[in-house]
């Protein structure tokens, strides 16, 4: 072999050395995160943004306060504070159910409103991709549809995202 074929065929394996590791190169691109809290009412999944949800409560001892609206169950003293509890089913368009063991209490916070927020279960706190959460289809009624900000999936079930905000904006109206 001559000189120059040798260097022909040196530099066409160093040249195909560099294309396997270019390929091998990847980038990391960490994509942005929501946390989301999955929650139940009868048995459909519902999510709160994580950054609504304050804190999970199990179900205290909630006092009835009379000639208030059926959507507020009544109030929880929670280390002091006295918060409102409401029953979102009513929003939702669900029935109401039995106090259960899993039974929980979501305090929500959104625009300098905090109340809590009957749940039948928490079931995770999770960070999901945001490219996860899906929009709305457009045939839901709008009386539901005015909450919900989004879907996603969670263990093979459909997890309607719903708007906190929205959900206090409509309790004030009434």
């Amino acid at each position: 072999m001559s000189e120059s074929a040798d260097k022909t065929k040196s530099d066409r394996i160093l040249d195909e050395a560099k294309k396997r590791q270019a390929q091998e190169e990847t980038v990391q691109v960490e994509e942005k995160k929501v946390k989301l809290v999955v929650f139940t009412l009868l048995d459909n999944y519902f999510a709160f943004y994580g950054q609504d949800a304050r804190e999970i409560l199990p179900v205290l001892k909630v006092y009835f306060v009379p000639g208030s609206p059926d959507y507020i169950l009544g109030i929880i003293n929670v280390r002091g504070d006295i918060q409102s509890v409401l029953d979102i089913k009513n929003f939702m368009q669900l029935p109401a159910s039995e106090s259960r063991d899993e039974n929980r209490i979501i305090i929500a916070e959104q625009k300098d409103v905090r109340s809590g927020i009957l749940v039948d279960s928490v079931e995770d706190v999770l960070d999901v991709p945001e490219s996860s959460i899906k929009g709305t289809i457009g045939t839901l009624d709008d009386s539901v549809g005015y909450y919900v900000v989004g879907e996603t999936t969670y263990k093979g079930h459909n997890v309607t995202l719903l708007d906190v905000g929205k959900l206090f904006e409509k309790i004030a109206e009434k």
